[in-house]
């Protein structure tokens, strides 16, 4: 199987976007061929969630059928009502034994993208149910958009463009492992005002440039960079693999995942983020070894931190800035006094 450096390398798993570019916002949804083992991490401290709850291990339902990731905050979470809907649509062409009510299990978390001061421009309900509907419906294995798409459409960082972004990869064992993140960090993903990304350390080629680490970390560097405080962010996102997990190993595997929030975001879990992470297991290969189930999680944190730059690499631009994906290409990679071409 070819890699694309994406979710959709695992086999099982959908994705699809839709957008609303009037009001710059919109809605990914991940569907899998069968249902999956899933749990959670959520460490921000304004989280948008929803049917989270029942990913606790220790709660009754073993398998989900959808993930959903949103822009909107909380009016975002309209959207598991398109993606219920759509399922049930599918259902509709299942035979079910007599007096059986099948009831699609989708968990949603959403970020906030919504315009200064907090105006929408919808009528008594939000756009997010039909946007939901209609990411579902544009679901497909292999190839989907990064950057400026889906939830991404309406994200942002304290100093540049957020978006969405995905990273794959195989550990020695054979085991894929996955990341889909939706950045919209009240940190930044970059250091200071350059180019470098906080995720250098574990690139894989050029995804996001391959301009490496910076020779040295100075005192600006590390200055805190964030949002305003009266705007929210988060980072949100799906981290999976193909082996077969348990509820408990999917909430560790999310949590291994949230380790890479931290590498891809400084800083990270703030109390306006609302970070949240589901853990998958799509079940198509055996359970781990010990020593295999260690790779995965040292992987989770890697592709996670991965997925975070391309998502900002491959954003566009805000206006009158310069998207570091087209900075990267107009000075071939080289290390340049940015401060006048992108966003601060």
């Amino acid at each position: 199987m070819t890699s694309l450096n994406l979710l959709t390398d695992i086999p099982g798993i959908r994705v699809g976007h839709s957008e609303d570019l009037n009001l710059r916002t919109g809605v990914t949804v991940i569907l899998f061929d069968s249902p999956v083992t899933a749990s959670g991490s959520f460490l921000g401290g304004a989280p948008a969630l929803r049917e989270t709850a029942l990913l606790e291990p220790e709660n009754l339902v073993e398998r989900i059928h959808a993930v959903v990731l949103s822009g909107g905050s909380t009016y975002g979470l309209d959207a598991t009502t398109g993606v219920q809907a759509w399922l049930r649509e599918q259902f509709g062409n299942a035979p079910l034994p007599p007096s059986t009510i099948r009831v699609p299990i989708v968990v949603q978390a959403s970020l906030y993208d919504l315009p200064a001061g907090g105006r929408t421009s919808w009528g008594r309900y939000s756009p997010y149910a039909d946007m939901g509907h209609q990411a579902a419906e544009n679901a497909r294995h292999g190839c989907f958009r990064l950057g400026t798409a889906g939830a991404g459409t309406g994200a942002t960082t304290a100093t540049l463009r957020g978006g969405l972004g995905s990273a794959s990869t195989i550990t020695p064992a054979g085991h894929r492992v996955a990341a889909l993140v939706a950045v919209n960090a009240v940190g930044t993903a970059t250091i200071g005002d350059g180019p470098h990304f906080w995720s250098a350390p574990f690139e894989r080629g050029h995804e996001f440039g391959g301009l490496g680490m910076p020779a040295h970390l100075t005192s600006e560097d590390l200055r805190l960079r964030s949002k305003w405080a009266s705007v929210t962010g988060t980072t949100i996102g799906l981290i999976a693999t193909d082996a077969t997990l348990t509820k408990t190993q999917a909430k560790r595997l999310a949590i291994l995942a949230q380790d890479g929030v931290a590498r891809g975001v400084f800083p990270a879990h703030l109390p306006l983020d609302g970070d949240a992470i589901i853990g998958v297991s799509t079940r198509a290969k055996p359970s781990p070894s010990p020593q295999e189930w260690t790779e995965i999680l040292h992987a989770a944190t890697q592709v996670t931190a991965r997925a975070i730059a391309r998502g900002v690499y491959e954003a566009g631009p805000l206006p009158g800035a310069t998207s570091l994906h087209t900075w990267h290409e107009r000075f071939g990679g080289k290390e340049r006094q940015v401060s006048d071409t992108i966003q601060k």
